[in-house]
């Protein structure tokens, strides 16, 4: 589970971010970037996001969330992408072709993604 201190959780920090229009996509998921920090002061938030639009379902719905969830929580304990530290806030959406995707595909969407950002 994702610490407390790494949850997005406010109404208006969603907005915000989805607001901000930086957004790269792939076939599994896309990511939103928030505002980029001024200060280090304070610690990147995470949120994951899976539409009902995607599954009906909601077990097949969390277990996306999940699979996204442990990615993050993983590379933030390798520090990984130590670089994200310059956004405030991260929005990962999963999409309908994630309900099949493994682990190891999520995690390389994610890899691929934050390559491209030009980490």
């Amino acid at each position: 589970m994702l610490q407390k201190k790494y949850r997005l959780k406010k109404y208006s920090a969603f907005i915000a971010t989805y607001k901000n229009n930086d957004a790269i996509s792939d076939r599994n998921l896309c990511i939103y970037f928030g505002k980029k920090k001024t200060s280090d002061d304070t610690t990147t938030k995470f949120a994951f996001v899976v539409s009902k639009k995607v599954h009906k379902r909601a077990v097949i719905r969390n277990r996306i969330k999940r699979l996204m969830r442990e990615v993050i929580r993983k590379s933030l304990l390798e520090s990984k992408y130590a670089h994200l530290n310059k956004y405030i806030s991260i929005i990962l959406v999963g999409k309908s072709s994630a309900i099949d995707a493994s682990y190891d595909d999520i995690y390389d969407s994610i890899d691929k993604l934050l390559r491209t950002k030009g980490f």
